[in-house]
């Protein structure tokens, strides 16, 4: 995010040995985290370790693909419907095109209703560094997705990466009433142990 291409480099070559080359894939949970692994290949091009990135971001999917992939079992059906909005990240939506496997995971919760936001396009503000780099514009634009929320019959947002996450709530717990917001997985979790 910041142009330090010589820290990235040494970070991701800690990272990628970290992890042991011997499974079938590394699954991650962080919309900005999973983009920035499977893009070590940029930051090794025309390197010697350019092979090793390139075979370990090829393992590198995030954990609603996996999980999409393979199929769940359906948690409990839900004591009454629950409108669920999901909020696209941009780095699982734009980097990673990831946008309907969540969307799939949430639908198979019995009693989930999934709303459209309007301008779901729209970032929210956090963007990797940006809400810290141009903090601004990142509450003008998270005061806007909440309001958009607000607009809507949503009960529950539900995203896929953390910035979203620190920044929807944050948003949406200043103005009008809160809304809850949790990552794909935690909602899916909590339906499990019919505690939605």
């Amino acid at each position: 995010h910041s142009g330090e291409l010589a820290l990235a480099r040494s970070q991701a070559l800690a990272n990628m040995r970290v992890f042991p080359t011997d499974v079938d894939a590394i699954i991650t949970n962080a919309a900005g985290c999973g983009s920035g692994m499977q893009e070590y290949p940029l930051l090794f091009t025309k390197t010697d370790q350019e092979a090793e990135a390139v075979a370990f971001s090829d393992k590198v999917i995030d954990v609603c693909v996996f999980l999409d992939r393979i199929g769940i079992e359906p948690p409990p059906e839900l004591p009454r419907e629950l409108n669920i909005a999901y909020h696209d990240a941009c780095h699982l939506a734009h980097a990673q095109g990831v946008k309907m496997q969540p969307r799939n995971l949430l639908t198979k919760i019995p009693g989930v209703n999934l709303v459209a936001l309007p301008e779901a396009e729209l970032c929210c503000g956090s963007a990797g560094t940006y809400n810290l780099e141009q903090p601004a514009t990142a509450r003008e634009l998270g005061k806007r997705k909440a309001q958009l929320t607000h607009d809507s019959s949503a009960e529950v947002v539900v995203s896929g990466n953390i910035g979203c996450l620190v920044q929807l709530r944050t948003h949406l717990n200043g103005d009008g009433p809160a809304i809850p917001v949790m990552h794909t997985i935690e909602i899916i979790d909590r339906a499990y142990r019919d505690e939605l």
